[in-house]
């Protein structure tokens, strides 16, 4: 999905490399007739939300998730949830349940850096989950980030340790979400992309 805040080139080519035929786009009939949406995000929460209902998209992509895959990366995952609290308090997309948080509020030793960026290893919380089908215990995937998801409860697949568990994987129904950046990851995100591809 094309909505002016996404790392378009890089996740492209990763997903091409895989063999995938891909679309960038910000046409309702692409998304309808696409087999699987990723949904990626860089920048601030309120400011990507909104350009994001300014394309029309938000309805389509409520609706498609009832009939297909979407993979929501970094930003893109955090725009899943119901809300964030990323300078101020904005509706997400509600696709699953829980909030955005700072991470800055919740570390307790000072030696721990926000945002939080760099490689991490993944705790699979939820081995089983599609999504996890090609990862391994201790699969280490790069993060770039300064707030994170709270209150998921049990669409948390895969967890990092950061000072506190940061959700780096999430599924609920067709929708998943990563907060790392499988397309920065190196061949650990090259297969977690493929799995999703095959979902």
């Amino acid at each position: 999905v094309d909505y002016g805040v996404g790392n378009l080139f890089s996740l492209s080519s990763s997903v091409r490399s895989l063999g995938a035929e891909v679309r960038v786009t910000r046409d309702a009939a692409d998304l309808r007739a696409a087999d699987h949406i990723l949904l990626p995000g860089v920048g601030a929460f309120a400011d990507a939300m909104a350009k994001l209902e300014a394309t029309g998209l938000v309805p389509v992509l409520r609706e498609e998730t009832q009939k297909k895959p979407l993979l929501g990366i970094c930003l893109g995952m955090q725009l899943l949830f119901d809300k964030s609290f990323e300078y101020g308090e904005h509706a997400g997309l509600g696709l699953i349940p829980g909030e955005v948080c700072p991470l800055a509020d919740d570390l307790t030793d000072p030696a721990l850096k926000v945002p939080h960026i760099g490689w991490n290893s993944l705790h699979l919380v939820r081995p089983e989950n599609p999504l996890m089908a090609n990862t391994r215990e201790g699969d280490f995937v790069y993060f770039v980030h300064s707030f994170y998801a709270k209150g998921c409860g049990d669409a948390l697949v895969a967890g990092a340790e950061y000072g506190v568990t940061v959700p780096g994987a999430v599924a609920r129904g067709n929708v998943y979400g990563c907060q790392f950046h499988p397309e920065k990851s190196g061949e650990a995100g090259l297969k977690m992309l493929k799995a999703f591809m095959e979902v």
